[in-house]
């Protein structure tokens, strides 16, 4: 069956609305339900600070122009491992009774390498030593919290995404430096799978890769490990849907970023969204009962921006467009 599941990010800034989220994901999205991130709550609970809160064997420390690799961990650090576990607590305490596929989210070795800065500045992207360290430190860190999470939550599948918006960057040479003047050099391919490749290989039999950038190297991420590729349609040109068919033409994940994850002007209805979706695989000549069990619907980013109703009705319109799915072409709404 085709089912529903978030990016990761939701609206929310303390640890009420954070319990709230979790109960709205488990209810609407209960085939594949996932951990919420509040970035609302400060940088230690942004996708970069929560992320570092997964590394044990670095220290890192929150500085006016971002997080940087330091001695030791500082306080935001400390923050940060400190709103993961008390998140992973309230999951452990909503999931009692659960036994279902769940999933967790954390930010890639490059978009890591692309935000976080070495000891005495500039960022981790410009020292290849660095980066490599950085990438295999992560890569340690997710095979720990993907056993911390088996350990709490008698899932019978997780399922870890790694969020690489900056990937696509890093590849054109596009990333700025300090100075704001120049761009760190373009890092080439094989590094770039090699990296990713360390990170995925520790991230459980299913890893996902998402991105709601443009340009993301799709077929990079198949090559170096990914089993699930999670991005927003609208960005998809035809080279990139070409390999999303192959991945489901190989019985791997897609996740389509379908429902718009800010409030629009005019919201479509579910059957417009379905009707979308199989206008798609009909290009690809894809046959939708064939592919459907592998088919996810999502928003087309994280939620973060959104406001807690759209948050609730976003994840409504996913449920909704995945039964559809299942349910066959042509589903109309009641």
């Amino acid at each position: 069956m085709t089912v529903a599941t978030g990016i990761g990010s939701w609206p929310g800034s303390d640890a009420e609305e954070y319990a709230e989220a979790l109960r709205v994901v488990l209810g609407e999205a209960p085939e594949l339900p996932y951990l919420p991130e509040l970035p609302g709550r400060g940088a230690p609970a942004g996708m970069t600070g929560r992320t570092l809160a997964l590394i044990g064997d670095l220290g890192f420390d929150l500085q006016p122009a971002g997080w940087r690799l330091t001695d030791s961990r500082g306080i935001d650090h400390r923050r940060a491992r400190s709103l993961l576990a008390q998140d992973l607590d309230h999951l452990e305490e909503q999931t009692q009774d659960f036994r279902g596929v769940l999933k967790v989210q954390l930010a890639g070795p490059w978009t890591l390498a692309a935000t976080v800065e070495k000891p005495r500045g500039d960022k981790v992207l410009s020292d290849h030593g660095a980066r490599r360290e950085l990438a295999q430190a992560l890569a340690e860190g997710v095979a720990t919290h993907l056993a911390d999470v088996r350990r709490r939550v008698d899932a019978a599948h997780v399922v870890v995404q790694v969020d690489e918006p900056a990937l696509a960057a890093v590849l054109a040479g596009a990333v700025p430096t300090a100075s704001g003047f120049g761009r760190h050099r373009v890092v080439h391919p094989p590094e770039a799978s090699e990296a990713l490749g360390w990170v995925l290989e520790r991230a459980g039999t299913e890893p996902w890769v998402h991105s709601c950038a443009p340009a993301t190297p799709w077929a990079l991420l198949r090559g170096a490990g990914a089993r699930g590729l999670s991005g927003d349609l609208s960005l998809l040109g035809a080279d990139d849907l070409d390999v999303f068919a192959e991945a489901l033409e190989a019985g791997e994940r897609v996740a389509l970023g379908l429902v718009p994850s800010t409030e629009p002007d005019t919201v479509p209805s579910e059957s417009a969204l379905t009707e979308r979706v199989l206008r798609v695989l009909d290009m690809l000549g894809l046959d939708p009962e064939a592919v459907r069990d592998d088919l996810v619907v999502t928003p087309t980013c994280g939620l973060a921006g959104a406001s807690p109703a759209w948050a609730r009705r976003a994840s409504e319109l996913c449920g909704a467009v995945a039964r559809n799915l299942t349910g066959g072409a042509g589903s109309e709404e009641p």
